[in-house]
Order: structure tokens, then sequence, then C-alpha cells
């Protein structure tokens, strides 16, 4: 009788049937317009992916020929972004931002090379917003429309106006949405400098920053490499629909930003594999040896940019491309840029001996080192497999970053502690699904001007790289977040600075592609009987203090392995307060590590002791 009623519970008639308009809809699945959404404390959360969905159809309307300016405000929460284009057909306002399938892109004679087809990034804006405004200038004519969680809720017919023709929209993310969320604006400027770089004769002005590139990806790769550690000259090469920029520095790992119709595809996809593919082809053609392929590509510095009609990608953020072809009915990617690599770099290396020489002493000296670690590489993998059996350095999570097609691997993380009462704490009060934690034994070695060799040779550093997956680079990386957790002391903060000298010395893409975080953990308990209030700094101590009043019990946390299991679990949760290390545009990783952690460095010293926050050129946001 019990089942007859449990089954009569769960009916399945036409009541059931519910039908989501298109902001409902929105709303309900967020990430299958914008990815995930974060805190603003990642370069690839949501509200990054909002800012761009409204520039790439400003950069539609340059590419198509009018507006060579755009003008972008952020402010805390609110976002302008104004282009001189031609301007939104003023009958159309409302339509194009509040009805899917509603656009002008889908005309490829007016819009061949867009990077948006689909028209939906406006309307999922507009939908995750607390407020949006979009407002059309046209031929001395103006119309706007405002909205509230997609809602048209006032509505401006034409009037006459004096202002050049063009778009502004303004809006502000829905908190309700996009929780405790922050702009941080060295993630912006790096959009907006990719968008500059693809874009010749384009000037964005960024909160009255001007951004302009006269030398696409040529300047692209001088502003993210180290003069004085580059091997030899950037190699640019254009053609009809292609751009590439390549050269090779002293640093570890490889390097690419890539780019499919002005659009940064931040995972690649079919046009960076083809590339990857076509050097090392044409390197092994011109040298006429055939090298190993990681030989080529070690050090490697490289960008590379398509136009392609009809563009397919693979998630609506279009971060990854799909498309086999450059065109539906066109040469396949890969020969189309194979054909012009072994065609242009080719040729640039006749015409450039030098170049050429110092390129083959690249791959040389690269070819040596992987020589030179080869026995203890081996002896150091086979170390590494029995740890992992045998003892207690990873707990790890369920859901990994790059073995879940679905998403949630976006959610992985990894905390690096130190000793076992911090890791003891954080393991009990981790979600063991996207939450995996690795305790460190002691304190680091210095890796600063150390060659490779050392992280088989330190048991710490090769099981901490075997643990993260990114022995053969971080395409494989298993934790979509890597977080230094260490005590907010003196030996804490230099153990977190030996942790980013290891990556930076040997992982530095990890850096550039926004995996690294520090963990943030109150420094202060204050409660009475009825409220606790946890507190990040002095300022924060002395608002509970007032709030609770009277003279409430005060806790100054010394170390992680003080807070218990249970509290933890507040401080790393939906709530979690991360720093992102983010490298500055001009910063040079090899003049900065010499800075800071040279032998005997007297500046290091005095930073550790009186700031206890990550140097200056490695800019952390509280989020």
């Amino acid at each position: 009788m019990g089942r007859d009623n449990q089954v009569q519970e769960f009916i399945y008639d036409e009541s059931t049937i519910k039908s989501l308009d298109w902001k409902e809809h929105i709303r309900l699945r967020p990430g299958m317009y914008i990815g995930k959404l974060g805190d603003g404390s990642a370069l690839d959360d949501g509200i990054y992916v909002l800012i761009k969905e409204v520039i790439d159809n400003s950069i539609d309307e340059h590419v198509m020929g009018y507006g060579k300016t755009i003008d972008v405000r952020i402010g805390d929460h609110r976002v302008e972004i104004r282009d001189y284009g031609r301007g939104i057909p003023l009958g159309k306002v409302i339509d194009c931002v509040s009805k899917i399938n509603t656009g002008g892109k889908y005309d490829t004679q007016a819009f061949q090379k867009s990077v948006g087809l689909n028209g939906v990034g406006t309307k999922a804006v507009n939908a995750l917003s607390a407020f949006f405004r979009v407002q059309s200038f046209r031929d001395g004519k103006t119309t706007y429309a405002e909205f509230k969680q997609g809602k048209l809720v006032h509505e401006k017919k034409e009037d006459k106006t004096n202002q050049r023709n063009g778009t502004l929209v303004v809006f502000e993310p829905d908190p309700a949405i996009f929780r405790h969320y922050h702009f941080i604006p060295e993630y912006i400027e790096n959009q907006i400098w990719n968008y500059a770089y693809l874009n010749s004769g384009l000037t964005i002005q960024f909160n009255g920053k001007k951004f302009h590139s006269e030398n696409g990806l040529l300047d692209l790769l001088k502003s993210k490499s180290d003069e004085e550690s580059l091997r030899y000259p950037v190699i640019h090469l254009k053609g009809h629909d292609i751009e590439i920029a390549i050269t090779h520095n002293n640093q570890y790992g490889e390097e690419y930003y890539s780019f499919v119709n002005g659009q940064f595809t931040t995972q690649g996809g079919t046009h960076l594999a083809a590339f990857r593919e076509a050097v090392v082809k044409t390197i092994r053609d011109f040298y006429k040896k055939d090298f190993e392929a990681s030989d080529i590509r070690a050090s490697i510095v490289a960008a590379v940019s398509v136009r392609v009609i009809e563009p397919v990608f693979e998630s609506q953020t279009k971060t990854k491309l799909g498309s086999q072809n450059i065109a539906p009915a066109g040469p396949t990617m890969r020969s189309f840029i194979n054909d012009f690599i072994k065609t242009e770099l080719d040729n640039y290396l006749h015409r450039h001996p030098e170049t050429a020489d110092a390129v083959l002493k690249r791959i040389i000296q690269s070819e040596r080192e992987r020589r030179d670690i080869a026995g203890i590489k081996k002896l150091a993998n086979e170390r590494a497999k029995k740890a992992n059996l045998h003892n207690k350095k990873l707990r790890d999570c369920r859901i990994h970053f790059n073995e879940n097609g679905n998403g949630k691997g976006d959610e992985s993380m990894i905390f690096i502690t130190e000793g076992d009462s911090a890791s003891g704490s954080i393991t009990k009060s981790r979600n063991v699904e996207t939450q995996a934690v690795f305790s460190l034994r002691g304190k680091p070695l210095n890796s600063f001007g150390l060659t490779k060799k050392v992280v088989y040779e330190n048991e710490e550093f090769n099981l901490l790289q075997h643990a993260l997956n990114i022995e053969d680079g971080i395409e494989n990386l298993r934790y979509r977040k890597i977080i230094i957790a260490t005590d907010a002391d003196v030996d804490g903060m230099h153990i977190r600075l030996l942790l980013l000298t290891f990556f930076l010395q040997f992982f530095p893409d990890l850096a550039r592609n926004g995996h690294i975080y520090i963990l943030d953990t109150p420094l202060f308990r204050v409660r009475n009987k009825k409220e606790t209030i946890y507190c990040y700094d002095e300022r924060e101590k002395q608002q509970a203090i007032e709030k609770l009043g009277g003279r409430p019990e005060i806790t100054r946390f010394k170390g992680l392995g003080e807070i218990s299991p249970v509290e933890f679990g507040n401080f790393i949760g939906e709530d979690i307060r991360l720093e992102p290390v983010i490298l500055q545009k001009d910063t040079s990783i090899s003049a900065l590590l010499g800075f800071y952690m040279g032998k005997n460095t007297p500046d290091r010293q005095i930073f550790i002791i009186d700031n206890l926050k990550i140097e200056k050129d490695l800019v952390t946001e509280e989020v």
C-alpha cells in the first residue's frame, strides 16, 4: 500500500509539462550559455564572459569597417560599453537583446567571419543582469530599452540625438546569480589587449587607458616575453585569413595564444593542434632531421590567428574550436595551416640564416636536457607510482579538470598544505567530489636558478608534479585550481614563495593560464554567546567588535591547524576566498625570481617580514 501511494505522488500528465521562456531557461541553466559562474577570481568566470559577449558585437562592427573606437567603463558592479559602429536598427533594439535567434549575423554576406553567429550572447547578458540597458544611435535618432533579469521595464521611443552612430550597452550582473562577484582589472585588460592585437587600427579605451596595436601578433608576443630571454627575434608571418608569430625563450613549457575570428580560444582546438603539428613537420623538413616533437616545441612561445567562415565551437563560450574546415566547402583546417607554415616559415628560415641557427641551437639544447634527465626521470616516475600507493601525501577527489567533459571538472581544485594538522583539517571538511589535498613535508627546496633535473631528484617536487599530472605539460592538468594553503605567518609566507618559485621556474604556463591561487583564511574569530564572526584582517575585526558590542571573545588563528574541521568547512565551501596569482603584462619571470629568491637577498627578507602578501608584480586580488 505504501508503494502504491508513492507511485501516485508522481503524476505524469499535461500539468507536469512546462515551457520556459528564453530568460527563464538562461537563468535556470546559465552554464549552458556562459560556462561556469564563478565569483571573478578566475579569468574564465562568467562575469568576464558577459563582458566579452557585448564587446564581441562591437568588434564585429569594426571588422565590417564601422567604428575604430570602443569605450569600456567598468566599476565595482556596473559595465558600460559604447561602440561607434552603425548602431542597431532602431525598430529592432528590443528584439536583438530579448529574442533568441534574432540578430544580423545570419546573412553571411553581412557578417561572414563573425565571432558570434547564434544570436544568444547579449540575450544571456540581459537575462543574467539585475539591470540591463541597450541604446542605439543611428542617423540622428536614438531609442533605448531597460530590463531587469531579462524583463522589459522601460522603453524609450525614437528621439532626436546629436551623438555619433553606434550602440551603448550598460549592465550589472545579477548578484542572485553571481554571488560575491568582483571584477579583477588585470583579467579585463588581458581581454582587451587581445582584442587590440587581433584588430589593427582599433582603439579601446578602458577606464581612461588606451589599448592599441599596430603590429598584431608581433606586439602580442613581445608583450608576453622578456626580450632578454628570447633566443631570436619574433618570426611574424601573415597571409590570407591567417597570422602567426613564433619564437623560443629560456623558460620551460610551451606557451600558445590561439584565436579564431578575433576570439581568444583559451582551450585551443583544431587550429592550434594543426599549428603545433605543422611547426614540427616544417622544422624537421628544413633541417632534414627527425627531431623529437617535444624538443622542437620546448620553450616555444607562439600565437596563431585564423579567420573561419561559420566557425563551430565546442561550447557556447567559444573557448575551443571544433571546425574541421576553414570554410564549409573549403580546405581542412589541418591542410590550410600546414600549407601556409610549410611555405612561409621555410622561406623565412632560408632568408634569415642567423635565426635558423638560433632555432637549431635551442632544439639541440632541449634535446640534451631531455637526455640528461632521462635516467633519473624513469626512476622518479617509478618512485611516484609507488608513493601514490603507499603514502597519504595526496588525498584525491573524484572529479578532475581534464577528465570530465560535462563541465564539472571546472570545479576541481587541490589544496597544497604544510603539516599534518592543516592537511587533516582541510581533508575532514573538504568536498570529496571536487577538492583534493596534497600535504607538504617541511619547507620546499628553493629551486631558483636550478634546472628541471631537480624536479625529479627532489621527492616533494616529483610527487607534486605527478599529483598535478603536469610532467609532460599542463594539457592534462588534473585540477582547475591549484590552491596554496599556508599559514599567515613568516614561515607560511616563505613556503608560499618557495612554491611559487617552483611553479614559475618550471611550469610558468600554470600562472599564465590562471590556475594558481592563494587560500585566504580568517586571522580572527570574534564571538559572543549569540553570534560568531570570522575576520580576515584588522579592519574586519574592529567592525565585528563594534557589531557584537560589549567584550566579545577574540581568537587569533596562528596557523591553519588551529582551525577545527567544522570551522574550516565554512572557509573552503561556497564562500571560499581566493587570491589569484596574476602575471603582470610586462613582468619578467627571471628578473622577478632573481630579485626575490636570489641567495641572501635582503629585499626578500624585508618583504617576507613586512609584507606577508604576494609581491607587487604577482598581483593578487581579494575576492
